[in-house]
């Protein structure tokens, strides 16, 4: 027997069960997750000179290469997004 089909919600969370608030801040944390890698790889940066850039230790952006998303607020990535140079907007659905 094979699964349904089922449309996404554009959010995996909220496809996967979480309450809608919940999804939403981790639908938030993901991407800004995801943005900071990206630049991080994008500048070539070393994870010390990341972590120089970004003020935090080399640990801290070993843990945020390794997706370790359990151990970074949505407050501290938007820091981070920030000191990285990156304006950080809230979307809302309309």
């Amino acid at each position: 027997m094979t699964e349904p089909i089922v449309d996404s919600s554009e959010n995996v969370f909220s496809d996967l069960g979480y309450a809608p608030e919940e999804a939403a801040i981790l639908q938030m944390r993901a991407d800004l997750m995801a943005d900071l890698r990206k630049f991080i790889k994008k500048q070539k940066l070393t994870q010390v000179k990341a972590a120089e850039i970004l003020g935090v230790s080399q640990s801290r952006v070993s843990d945020l290469i390794r997706g370790k998303w359990e151990k970074f607020s949505l407050e501290m990535l938007i820091i981070l997004a920030t000191k990285a140079g990156m304006q950080v907007t809230l979307k809302t659905a309309a």
